[in-house]
C-alpha cells in the first residue's frame, strides 16, 4: 500500500511536465519555474516512498527469519510517518521486538548463524 500510496504525486508530476512543455501558455500562464518544480518534488517523493516500501519489505523477510532486529526497528520507527495504517503496524512492530522472548529469538539465531 505505501508504494501504491507513493504514486500519488504522479498527478502532479503531470503536472508540471505540462507546464514545461507548454500546455499552459498564454496571458495568463505560469512561470517555468514552477513547472520545475512540479517536476522535482512529486520524483522525489515517489522516490521516497518507493524506497520506504522496498524496505518494509525487507523488513517483512528479515522479521520471518529472526535476521537484523535493528534494521527492523528501525523501519518500523519510520513507518510510523506513514499514517494511519503505517503508524499502526510500525507501533505494533516495535512493541513486539521490545519483548525479552523476541529478543531471545533474534540473538539465538545470530549466535547459531542458522535460518529457520
Amino acid at each position: 500500500m505505501t508504494a501504491l500510496f507513493a504514486c500519488i504525486p504522479l498527478i502532479h508530476l503531470a503536472i508540471g511536465i505540462a507546464m514545461l512543455c507548454g500546455a499552459f501558455d498564454g496571458k495568463d500562464a505560469p512561470p517555468r519555474a514552477l513547472g520545475l518544480l512540479f517536476v522535482i518534488f512529486p520524483i522525489f517523493f515517489i522516490l521516497c516512498g518507493w524506497v520506504l516500501a522496498a524496505c518494509m519489505i525487507i523488513a517483512g523477510s528479515k522479521l520471518a527469519r529472526y535476521r537484523a532486529r535493528t534494521y527492523c526497528l528501525v523501519v518500523a520507527a519510520i513507518e510510523c510517518l506513514v499514517m494511519p495504517f503505517g503508524t499502526v503496524l510500525g507501533v505494533f512492530t516495535i512493541i513486539v521486538l521490545m519483548r525479552d522472548s523476541v529478543k531471545e529469538l533474534f540473538s539465538a539465531n545470530q549466535a547459531s548463524g542458522r535460518i529457520p
